[in-house]
């Protein structure tokens, strides 16, 4: 029989509850301050993006269209081939980011499972390579490139990739320190290899760790700018980013075209942070918790 609870304990319940809730709001406000001042410049960008050349250099500007000019989508795609430079970078992205996985997989495993001499001090080392600005090996690695004879290719976009980013490697490793070494005894116990164990065992439980770094790496190379600008000469092979750098060269003054660009530019990593997001999260936190 369960016991009944007076009106008495219930009310002393409810005002213990009520500071602790009371305490978060001023958190909850912080948050929602944050979210809006980062939602704002989206928000106008579509919203200058459905308005008309004249409601666009108005003044004071009005933040929201009198009507919508659902039609400068398809002019400002049009005005630049805009359709072969996305082909052009989901190409880049694609290869790139299947070469980040790899290449960030692997060492990452060694790093948090096998026994080695000098590992921390490896590890230590491949660390502080991230305290390297990117400009300071921009010059080497763009004559690097041109000896291979490389430039005006996609290779100097996608070969770094394939050979790890500490950043990534550290997530990784972080994860897989998460793993119970139980299951890897157990594994072994079966007979299992180091390249079995992370194919069967580590990969399928390092799934939110995949999705945050295929989310890291897939907005890095899509908005990739200094690359392509350094590399790539035929307008032929220039990426989105480069393209909506020439589209506002060219059209300086079409502010609603330029913001119809980038809205279309900008939508397909929106919509995968979305369909990744709760992975993405869980990815993220639980990286933190390897230990050392």
């Amino acid at each position: 029989m369960v016991a009944e609870i007076s009106p008495a304990v219930a009310g002393v319940a409810r005002e213990r509850r009520r500071p602790r809730d009371l305490s978060r709001l001023p958190a909850y406000a912080l948050l929602c301050a944050g979210a809006a001042m980062y939602l704002l410049p989206f928000l106008w960008m579509v919203t200058t993006a459905l308005k008309t050349a004249d409601e666009v250099l108005a003044f004071p500007p009005d933040f929201l269209p009198s009507s919508f000019a659902w039609h400068n989508f398809p002019e400002a795609w049009t005005q630049l081939p805009f359709t072969r430079f996305l082909l052009n970078t989901v190409l880049v992205t694609v290869l790139a980011v299947a070469g980040t996985l790899v290449s960030s997989i692997v060492p990452a495993y060694a790093f948090a499972r096998l026994p080695a001499r000098g590992r921390p001090v490896l590890f230590a080392a491949m660390i502080g390579t991230m305290m390297i600005p990117a400009e300071i090996t921009l010059v080497p690695q763009f004559l690097l490139f041109k000896e291979l004879g490389m430039v005006n290719t996609y290779w100097p976009l996608i070969l770094p990739a394939w050979f790890g980013y500490a950043y990534y490697i550290f997530l990784f490793r972080q994860f897989f320190r998460t793993i119970p070494q139980e299951l890897v005894d157990a594994a072994r116990i079966d007979g299992a290899s180091h390249a079995r164990i992370l194919w069967s065992v580590m990969l399928p439980l390092a799934k939110p760790a995949i999705a945050a770094v295929t989310v890291f790496s897939v907005i890095g190379n899509w908005n990739n700018l200094l690359g392509p600008l350094i590399y790539l000469r035929d307008q032929d092979a220039y990426t989105l980013a480069l393209g909506l750098s020439l589209f506002q060269g060219e059209h300086a003054t079409a502010y609603h075209h330029m913001m119809a660009v980038s809205t279309l530019t900008v939508m397909p990593i929106v919509v995968l942070f979305f369909l990744a997001q709760k992975a993405f999260v869980r990815g993220i936190t639980l990286t933190g918790l390897g230990g050392r």
